[in-house]
């Protein structure tokens, strides 16, 4: 990749390593620093860290696709090797298999991309249905809602309250026996209503 070529809105995560990768401070702290061409030098001022460990961290990001080189420079008869980062953020793929827990402990907006994986799961599966349907109308329902809360508190008690009117309605439902009845998937999806209203 050379400095002009545009960088990626989202690069998916596929591989165990590339999450790890994640899932580490300072090489976590890199790729959000990289969304423009930097130097392990220019890195290193910026993180406060020597530049070797930096150029460390950065090739094991290279090594598994995180980062990548985007040119050289001279600098006082030198050649410095500048690096970009893969994508403007990176969206897990649901074929990893992170437990719940792996997935909390990624930093910035892991909870969000966490949506977005989701989002790209229930589109997956709504290709397969449509294909595999022969002209007949597939069960399915959407609702959605906006509500207004205060703080971080509020949020939880609503998240929580949610959670346990949904699992008193799967618990009422559900048909334990599995016979001749059809598995449904229920999802729910929350975030901050964006500031120029989102899509429609």
């Amino acid at each position: 990749m050379n400095r002009n070529q545009t960088v990626p809105e989202t690069f998916i995560v596929t591989e165990p390593e590339q999450a790890a990768a994640l899932l580490h401070p300072v090489r976590s702290e890199i790729i959000s620093l990289l969304k423009e061409p930097r130097s392990a030098t220019e890195l290193s001022k910026v993180m406060n860290d020597s530049a070797q460990k930096v150029n460390y961290h950065l090739k094991t990001l290279e090594k598994v696709g995180l980062v990548m080189r985007a040119g050289t420079r001279n600098v006082r008869n030198l050649v410095e090797v500048l690096y970009r980062s893969a994508g403007k953020t990176f969206l897990l793929s649901d074929s990893l298999g992170l437990s719940q827990e792996t997935i909390r402990k990624l930093k910035g907006q892991t909870a969000l991309a966490h949506v977005l994986s989701l989002t790209e799961k229930i589109k997956r599966d709504a290709v397969s249905l449509m294909e595999e349907a022969e002209n007949e109308e597939i069960p399915s329902a959407v609702m959605e809602m906006e509500l207004s809360l205060l703080g971080v508190e509020e949020r939880q008690a609503f998240l929580q309250d949610y959670s346990n009117m949904l699992s008193e309605l799967i618990k009422k439902h559900h048909d334990p026996k599995q016979g001749k009845s059809t598995t449904f998937h229920v999802s729910m999806a929350m975030y901050p209503k964006p500031e120029g209203g989102g899509t429609t």
